[in-house]
């Protein structure tokens, strides 16, 4: 994993976490591993294509997705339905839309497959012999994860 295809997601996170949610997110720890996994209560998952092809996870806490959605909808939920579900999909889209013009100013076009929604489940899905980076964020409202596996 090149340096240069983490950076325009950590720069998109950050952006759309400033103007979506009103805060900033922190870098906690940065990894590499060899399996992308959705643990998390919510995950997003996106899928890459074009000059690199690959694909990102967020993955958020149950609290941390139904706040996320309370601060763009004004909605207090206690359940992620389809209503937030779609909103958490909505979130990974423009993060993904934002790092890829971030990717074509260095070069590389890509296009970005519709973003699938987990909730509530474990999946492993194995790199075959490749790596991710793991990014680890915390927010006031709760830690997230941002994966990135993309190969050129």
């Amino acid at each position: 994993m090149r340096a240069e295809y983490i950076k325009p997601f950590l720069t998109a996170t950050n952006d759309v976490f400033k103007l979506m949610l009103d805060m900033e997110p922190q870098r906690k720890d940065m990894r590499v591993v060899d399996d992308m996994i959705a643990s998390r209560d919510a995950n997003v998952i996106l899928g890459i294509t074009g000059d690199l092809q690959g694909s990102v996870f967020l993955g958020f806490s149950r609290e941390m997705a139904l706040e996320m959605v309370k601060i763009m909808s004004g909605m207090d939920m206690n359940v992620i339905d389809s209503f937030a579900s779609s909103a958490l999909g909505e979130i990974g889209n423009i993060i993904a839309g934002n790092a890829l013009s971030g990717l074509e100013e260095a070069g590389f076009i890509c296009d970005i497959v519709p973003p699938q929604v987990f909730i509530g489940e474990y999946k492993a899905f194995p790199l075959a012999g490749n790596q991710a980076l793991l990014l680890s964020l915390t927010t006031p409202i709760g830690d997230f994860d941002v994966s990135v596996f993309l190969a050129g």
